[in-house]
Order: structure tokens, then C-alpha cells, then sequence
């Protein structure tokens, strides 16, 4: 299979639509590439993968 690249979105809306509203847009648009496409994508992988976006912008961001 081919690798397909979807936002973070639509990760969270196929298996975690209830998280959506404690997403902020940028962690939504994320651009995630997926090695065997979202088809395939288990929800134990989709979680991994919402978790570690999160943390990744929060690393970002800077506290005053």
C-alpha cells in the first residue's frame, strides 16, 4: 500500500469525533503522513498518533 497524507482531522473524525471540541484548528490541520494509508489505520495507532500531535504543539508553545 501507499503512503497517504491527511490531515489530523480526519484521523480524529473517523474514530474520535467526541475529542474534536479540546483540539485547537492547528493541532486539526496537522499534516500526517500515513505509511499504509487511514484505511488500515487501527484506533489503538489513531489515539498514538492524536497523542503525539498534541504534544508536539504544545512543545511549541511558549509560556509567558
Amino acid at each position: 500500500m501507499e503512503a497517504e497524507t491527511v490531515k489530523l482531522e480526519q484521523i480524529v473524525m473517523k474514530w474520535f469525533p467526541d475529542m474534536l471540541p479540546f483540539l485547537n484548528q492547528k493541532e486539526l490541520n496537522s499534516m500526517i503522513i500515513l505509511r499504509d494509508g487511514l484505511t488500515i489505520l487501527e484506533p489503538e495507532d489513531a489515539m498514538e498518533i492524536i497523542q503525539l500531535s498534541i504534544c508536539e504543539h504544545q512543545n511549541s508553545a511558549y509560556l509567558h
